[in-house]
């Protein structure tokens, strides 16, 4: 569902007859820190010592697997839930801690959940006017009209919500969590009830309101390209605990474990041992930096970082790179992802590439593996996602 906390700002009154969408008002932006924060429920440790600092008007994407505390997150900064330890502040306002605790109306916190909840029995422009209890039942009615056309739904504000397509739905719950301004904005997976060709158009329409108002946001995702196209920044979590934080760029080039390479990534992955300090692949002598002699490490290969030539029907040594033979071929549309039994390898490698005419089953292959690409991690038998 979608809870409206935080109290709303007069907008300038204007005609919306035959005009072109509205701009959404810009609110003040709050800056949102949480200090070591844990939440416990009995035994079970949800968030644990989390600590982040979102800048004013940060976009900020919370990134990891299905409970891993990233919607407990979102619940605590609205106040929905209080925190078993740690502090929560909003503007350097102590929002929740050891002392303190404001009630969600008093946040200027907005919380958007994945499943719109819209009220059937209330008109759209009732459902985005909901919020507004500080205003009169016409100024309220007013701010939700002006809403309504900045996401471009006046013209159904007075129907009801079943005649709605999903992403309609989608737009009014995204109006009607904005129209109070709040400070803060926190959305939980709101796409994930969309089909693809429609999530990509709501992230940008999302992307583009949340700009214009300016909000401090939050957004919790479980998909990697959702949070490259969304976030400023994202944040990754595991077990309650933040793993790492940066731009999508650092994230993917420079992953601190091998937990967060999978994530951006399709890799593969070959176990070997380190030996004075490097590890000898058929790719060369790579350095293994941090990792002790004679321990385990994980060698990853980018299935997008392999280049594959056709090396002729007899391998022909002209062409450079590490033989192989293509195992297997498989179209996906954009790409073709291909299983290649390569020279110096035990186990076939998965590579991506482009599109284009399809390498047979049998054909001979010359694989082009750019050494500075390869990430090398610790292994600890880790092999879930």
């Amino acid at each position: 569902m979608n809870w409206l906390f935080g109290r709303p700002h007069k907008l300038a009154q204007s005609s919306l007859a035959g005009a072109p969408r509205a701009r959404a008002g810009a609110t003040f932006a709050a800056r949102l820190t949480f200090d070591a924060v844990e939440k416990r429920y009995d035994e079970r440790v949800a968030v644990r010592g989390f600590s982040l600092d979102v800048a004013p008007g940060e976009i900020v994407c919370l990134l990891g697997p299905s409970g891993c505390g990233k919607t407990t997150l979102l619940r605590l900064a609205a106040g929905i839930e209080r925190p078993t330890g740690g502090r929560i502040l909003v503007n350097e306002r102590e929002v929740a801690g050891p002392q303190r605790f404001v009630q969600p109306e008093d946040r200027g916190v907005g919380l958007m959940f994945q499943d719109f909840a819209l009220f059937p029995h209330l008109t759209i422009v009732d459902n985005v006017a909901f919020g507004l209890k500080a205003l009169t039942r016409e100024g309220a009615r007013r701010e939700a009209l002006l809403m309504l056309s900045r996401v471009g739904l006046e013209r159904y504000a007075d129907a009801y919500p079943h005649i709605l397509s999903g992403g309609q739905q989608q737009r009014v719950a995204l109006a009607r969590a904005i129209v109070p301004r709040p400070a803060v904005m926190l959305m939980d997976e709101p796409f994930s009830g969309l089909d693809v060709q429609l999530r990509d158009a709501m992230q940008e329409e999302t992307l583009a309101l949340l700009r214009e108002t300016r909000a401090t946001t939050m957004i919790v995702t479980h998909h990697p390209e959702e949070a490259m196209r969304l976030g400023d920044r994202i944040v990754v979590m595991r077990a309650g605990a933040l793993v790492q934080s940066g731009r999508a760029e650092e994230l993917y080039r420079q992953p601190a474990s091998l937990f967060v390479a999978r994530l951006f990534s399709e890799i593969n992955e070959i176990e070997v041992t380190v030996a004075n300090g490097h590890i000898a692949t058929p790719i060369g002598r790579l350095a293994a930096p941090g990792i002790a002699d004679g321990a385990a490490a994980t060698l990853c290969i980018r299935e997008r970082g392999v280049g594959l030539l056709s090396a002729g029907g007899n391998g022909s040594a002209d062409v450079p790179g590490i033989r192989g033979r293509v195992r297997s071929a498989k179209f996906l549309g954009d790409a073709v992802r291909y299983e290649v039994v390569a020279e110096g390898f035990d186990a076939p490698l998965n590579v991506r590439t482009v599109a284009g005419e399809a390498l047979g089953e049998g054909r001979e292959v010359r694989l082009a593996i750019d050494s500075a690409e390869a990430l090398i991690f610790p292994s600890n038998g880790d092999k879930s996602p």
